[in-house]
């Protein structure tokens, strides 16, 4: 296509140090690339746009200079000066930098950060109204007045910025549909909000998108999805604080009493317990703070707490499977279960397969951490320093902890089972009443060491989607404190009878 031809034309001439200005082979890819964009397919609009941010990064000019065509205006920002921030506005078919104008409807705060020798590139372009809505979208949702607004550095790939970029862009204070803050990515040709964070609020009659990166951004517009009240997020958020707390108290509490008690250190099911409860503080000393950090604008601190938190839970998730495979060897093996070395080959699995899988993913993209909203179609909903990769979250998170369940709910049914057939039968005076009592704590405690109230999140959907929360929120940052409990009545248990150095005599008793 001769578009394609113009536009490298115009690049190859740039190459010629003695052409000092090529606006009229810029101008004349801006025409083609307008063509593309009303009369083209999805694809080559793509493809335009891609070649139409090179040429435009590569066109030589002396000062701040604009340009326009009918569904795009552009602005060629020459600094001359110190490097200080600055603002541009825009609207239809008018740029300007500096102070706003009648009319304008975009303001982009470009911090000084970006602002060095380079020249730095704004376009906002209009995309074809009939197909705002299918663009890479997948049917989410549809974009803002069908306006994309770009932002490069001659010959720099930006990202991890110190400090945001800042587009404020009027909305209609009466929308239904909630905004989000998004960035079209080239490479899979579909918009995420990774590394953006929307500022609104219901009735405000503007919107900030607050980006990290320079690349095209947008507003999206998504039927609200969430079915749990805004009310109901604070209350789970003050829940879950609370429990998350008191768990960390609890668990450290835990850790010393078993580093104080000779007795019971000796005994190897509590060493397997109290690897759970390292991970569960780890998890909870990381968590806790994510928020906090997550709203500072320091990267690095965040990228490491993402990190962290990733690790933490994942160890949580391979000691709660570890907890499940000794059960087994408790219950059913019974006997001959001597391993060698057992409990070092247990922390290597339990510590060493979470750090490879962390490592990895750090690896392969270091921007798969970062911050991330808890509800991408909430605008303002919690930020947190987590994964923003969703397919790193789902297979190292979502998958790895779905196997976990199923294993530990096979190893739950296999010790109810067994308990019961261990239960002492009335014959020695112990009335039913009371059985059943030891039963159920009995129970509950390998619950909880087995992690299954994190199975929880499953009943978190459709119609059981605030009871489920609820119950998640409540039981499952509590799970530290369970722990505590059960390690104590273990710990009384064992100071009133003989102790014995094997794991299945204690674990029996208990």
């Amino acid at each position: 296509m001769e578009w394609w031809l113009l536009c490298w034309l115009a690049l190859f001439t740039r190459a010629n140090p003695n052409r000092k200005n090529d606006f009229s082979q810029t101008t004349k890819c801006m025409k083609e690339v307008n063509e593309i964009l009303k009369n083209g397919n999805d694809n080559d609009a793509i493809e335009a746009l891609k070649t139409l941010e090179k040429t435009l990064e590569e066109t030589n000019v002396s000062m701040t200079t604009d340009m326009s065509q009918s569904r795009f205006v552009v602005l060629l920002h020459k600094p001359n000066g110190p490097s200080k921030s600055f603002d541009i506005h825009a609207s239809g078919n008018k740029v300007k930098e500096g102070s706003a104008f009648t009319n304008s409807s975009v303001r982009v705060q470009v911090p000084r950060e970006l602002v060095t020798n380079d020249t730095i590139v704004f376009s906002m372009i209009t995309w074809p109204e009939a197909r705002r809505g299918n663009l890479t979208t997948g049917g989410a949702g549809v974009l803002y007045e069908s306006k994309l607004f770009g932002l490069s550095v001659q010959g720099k790939k930006v990202s991890s910025l110190q400090e945001s970029v800042n587009i404020t862009v009027t909305f209609p204070a009466n929308e239904t549909q909630n905004p989000i803050c998004v960035f079209f990515n080239f490479s899979t040709k579909k918009y995420s909000s990774d590394g953006c964070k929307t500022k609104w609020e219901v009735g405000e009659s503007s919107l900030t998108c607050c980006c990290h990166h320079l690349t095209y951004f947008s507003v999206l517009l998504v039927s609200p999805s969430s079915t749990v009240s805004a009310k109901d997020q604070e209350i789970l958020s003050y829940i879950t604080l609370i429990g998350c707390s008191l768990s960390l108290f609890a668990l450290v509490i835990t850790v010393l009493l078993f580093i104080t008690n000779r007795k019971v250190r000796e005994d190897v099911s509590m060493k397997v317990h109290i690897n759970l409860a390292i991970a569960l503080i780890l998890l909870n000393l990381h968590f806790l703070p994510s928020q906090w950090v997550a709203a500072q604008s320091p990267t690095g601190l965040c990228l490491y707490l993402a990190l962290s938190l990733h690790y933490s839970l994942l160890a949580t998730f391979t000691w709660m499977a570890l907890e499940g495979f000794h059960l087994y060897l408790l219950l059913v093996r019974v006997f001959n279960i001597y391993v060698r070395r057992y409990l070092l080959k247990l922390s290597v699995m339990g510590w060493g397969a979470p750090a490879v899988i962390v490592s990895l993913v750090a690896a392969i993209d270091r921007h798969s951490y970062g911050r991330v909203l808890l509800d991408s179609s909430v605008p303002n909903s919690t930020e947190v320093c987590y994964i923003v990769n969703p397919t790193v979250k789902m297979v190292t998170t979502v998958g790895v902890f779905g196997l976990v369940f199923v294993f530990n709910m096979i190893m739950l049914v296999v010790a109810v089972r067994r308990i019961v057939a261990l239960s002492p039968s009335g014959e020695f005076g112990q009335s039913d009443r009371n059985r059943g009592k030891r039963g159920a704590c009995t129970l509950l405690g390998v619950t909880t060491l087995l992690g299954l109230s994190w199975g929880l999140v499953f009943f978190s959907f459709g119609s059981l989607t605030t009871p489920g929360l609820y119950l998640f929120c409540i039981l499952n940052p509590l799970q530290g404190f369970f722990i505590f409990l059960w390690f104590v009545m273990s710990w009384r248990k064992t100071g009133n009878s003989t102790t014995n150095k094997s794991s299945v005599t204690t674990s029996t008793n208990s």
